[in-house]
């Protein structure tokens, strides 16, 4: 198994680097590429690239990459995949959104996804996310990766003094109380936009649009007497996309007649439903072109589907000490008790009891323990990639995930051995499937 600290180093490394979808797909082709991979557009003809040394696409904050074995023969092709997602909740800035009032300088934000709002309280926050600008001379159009560490932003919350109940239920509403401060005086009518043209050296009117999104600006760290734990931002879903990275990177042999493919999806957190989610056609048709650039034909590459294993990998729920009640009594993960299998009858995760099988033989393989989670009956359950990946392209699917707690907190806990098992499995899961 790999090595669990060096690991976990790497994983801060790229959370650091990743404060948006953006910059996560960004992080990873970066690794990929150290790893010998090449970089391909979705435009690109992917016949001129090779798929034994691997090649690694990203579209805004999605990225698939490819690695196939030199002895497939399309008749017997299968996939080997392992999805995840670059996007977590939080906090958006709107198209226009300079605001204030009372002396206050304010930003408008959307919330975006299924945030712990009162984890985003009383936090320093940065700016990250990309910015479309125009050049002053061509008139040409770019788009440019951004991010700011400074402490920019804070939605303070209201004194206790003057919310005497705050401690036994705080009520947070998300168009009135989450909107940031980020100065005094007067708000001006462009003020973001100028701030944002000052950052990349431009004209204001040079700055058409932006994704851009807060982050909180705290570093990762291990926690606990031993440090058997650590803390940061984006646990979810970042910690399943670097294991996939790492194990993509690191998986120099093949099974036969097999490709490993990574695919990281933006937009989970909002139902996956865009040109770049996993509700849309990207993972199909790049599967397609794959089996073609292999020499499959149609026939072929349905029926590669047909064999193919996909391993949705998202965060998982820990037991909480807190709040033993939450759970189902028979299935109780634990911080570095290794991989989660996810199951729900309802699918709203996509693992059936051949792919779980799969998967637990991948773990034995290398020497990792694993887990099996089910939620509680009378809590809605969330979901993930999985069963959409499986109802769009009909493929088997087994949803994992690291343990973890505070999941869709500012600031996350988790296991600080779980993502090299993490990795380690997958690792296992793409060199025998």
């Amino acid at each position: 198994m790999l090595e669990a600290h060096s690991v976990l180093e790497a994983l801060f490394d790229y959370i650091e680097a990743s404060p948006s979808p953006f910059h996560a797909a960004a992080a990873a082709v970066d690794r990929l590429r150290t790893a010998g991979f090449a970089e391909a557009a979705r435009s690109d003809d992917w016949s001129d690239f090779d798929f034994t040394a691997g090649f690694a696409v990203r579209d805004g904050g999605t990225v698939f990459a490819v690695r196939a074995s030199p002895d497939v023969n399309p008749q017997e092709l299968r996939f080997n995949v392992i999805g995840a997602h670059t996007d977590s909740p939080n906090l958006r800035i709107r198209p226009q959104p300079d605001s204030g009032r009372l002396g206050y300088r304010q930003l408008g934000v959307e919330v975006y996804g299924g945030a712990l709002l009162n984890s985003w309280l009383d936090r320093d926050l940065g700016l990250s996310g990309r910015v479309v600008v125009r050049d002053a001379m061509s008139g040409d159009t770019s788009t440019v990766l951004w991010r700011c560490d400074r402490a920019l932003l804070r939605v303070p919350q209201l004194a206790v003094h003057l919310d005497r109940e705050a401690n036994d239920g705080l009520k947070l509403d998300r168009q009135q109380h989450m909107t940031p401060v980020w100065g005094l005086g007067e708000p001006s009518a462009h003020g973001f936009r100028e701030f944002l043209a000052t950052e990349l050296a431009v004209e204001a009117d040079a700055v058409l649009a932006w994704d851009v999104m807060a982050h909180d600006l705290t570093p990762p760290a291990r926690l606990g007497q031993d440090g058997e734990m650590y803390a940061a931002a984006r646990i979810d879903n970042l910690a399943s996309c670097h294991a996939a990275i790492e194990a993509l990177a690191g998986c120099a042999e093949q099974h036969d007649d097999t490709a490993g493919v990574v695919v990281l999806f933006d937009h989970e957190e909002i139902g996956s439903s865009s040109a770049t989610g996993a509700s849309s056609p990207i993972l199909a048709d790049a599967l397609e072109r794959i089996a073609q650039g292999l020499g499959a034909n149609r026939e072929q590459y349905l029926r590669s589907v047909a064999r193919s294993l996909c391993v949705s990998a998202d965060g998982a729920h820990a037991v909480h000490p807190n709040y033993p009640e939450r759970h189902e009594p028979g299935h109780l993960p634990a911080l570095n008790g290794g991989p989660v299998v996810k199951t729900n009858a309802n699918v709203r995760y996509a693992t059936d009891a051949r792919t779980h099988a799969r998967f637990v033989a991948a773990c034995g393989a290398a020497g990792v323990p694993h887990q099996v989670y089910s939620h509680r009956g009378n809590l809605a359950c969330g979901s993930t990639i999985g069963p959409i990946t499986a109802s769009r392209l009909g493929m088997s699917v087994v949803d994992v995930g690291s343990p973890q707690l505070s999941m869709h907190s500012a600031r996350e806990l988790g296991g600080s051995d779980d993502p090299a098992m993490l990795t380690t499995a997958l690792g296992a899961f793409l060199a025998n499937g």
